[in-house]
């Protein structure tokens, strides 16, 4: 079996490659693309079974790819949104796996695949479809969050955080209140998954922060940090994130 993954987030691309190896080592696996560009390119070329596809890609929607090349083989949607709208996808004998991905869900869309792909036509969707169908989709990014302080439970929202922080194998939320409250999401679900990528930037292996929270940025020395609203000195910002973290603070 020959799968192409189309993923913009490194991390996210990895995992889902993981998990493919791990259901099945023999799986010959091309990619991460990141782009409908180079999507389209690999897909009028390549001999495929299946294409792991995410939504938003780093130029456009991924349904643009189809305006580009007549593609007619399985899809199977990799996307942090909600499920409103995608038993559209499932009408279309398209699949669809929710992020964070869990193996279990994999593992049923690959055994699904297995069981129809002798007997059934491979679906074929017109780009006005595909078009429509995303349309009605929107994100279900977290508006609020569940917190931890000793034995008692908060519930805090989105626009009173400040930043989010890794310790070890625990991630914390610092509220404008500069309380740090134990929150049961690991950095890589935060970025990936559940916040506005608009709204929050991970600028380092510990921390993620909202960009009304950021106050300065300095540069000395080839190091880059960041003042951010409720931390008590200012936050490194990792030498390869320095320049994407320029561009999201002017978007």
């Amino acid at each position: 079996m020959r799968v192409l993954i189309v993923e913009d987030e490194q991390l996210a691309a990895e995992r889902l490659g993981n998990l493919i190896r791990n259901y099945d080592s023999g799986i010959e696996i091309l990619g991460p693309l990141d782009t409908v560009e180079e999507a389209a390119e690999t897909l009028k070329r390549a001999d495929l079974d299946i294409v792991f596809l995410d939504i938003q890609l780093a130029d456009g929607k991924s349904f643009e790819i189809f305006d580009q090349v007549n593609y007619t083989r399985p899809v199977i949607f990799t996307t942090a949104y909600d499920q409103y709208a995608l038993w559209a996808f499932k009408l279309n004998s398209i699949d669809y796996l929710l992020k964070p991905i869990r193996p279990e869900e994999l593992h049923g869309a690959l055994d699904k695949f297995k069981r129809l792909a002798p007997a059934s036509p491979a679906p074929s969707l017109s780009p006005e479809v595909l078009r429509e169908l995303i349309r009605s989709i929107r994100p279900a990014y977290k508006t609020r969050f569940v917190v931890k302080q000793g034995s008692k439970l908060f519930s805090k929202p989105v626009g009173e955080v400040a930043y989010f922080f890794a310790d070890g194998k625990l991630t914390f939320l610092v509220g404008l209140d500069t309380r740090p409250y134990l929150v049961d999401h690991t950095l890589e679900e935060l970025e990936c998954t559940l916040l506005d990528p608009h709204e929050f930037f991970r600028i380092s292996r510990k921390h993620l922060v909202r960009i009304s929270s950021v106050n300065e940025v300095k540069m000395a020395e080839g190091k880059a940090v960041v003042r951010v609203l409720g931390a008590d000195s200012p936050l490194p910002i990792s030498r390869e994130r320095v320049t994407e973290f320029k561009a999201w603070l002017n978007q």
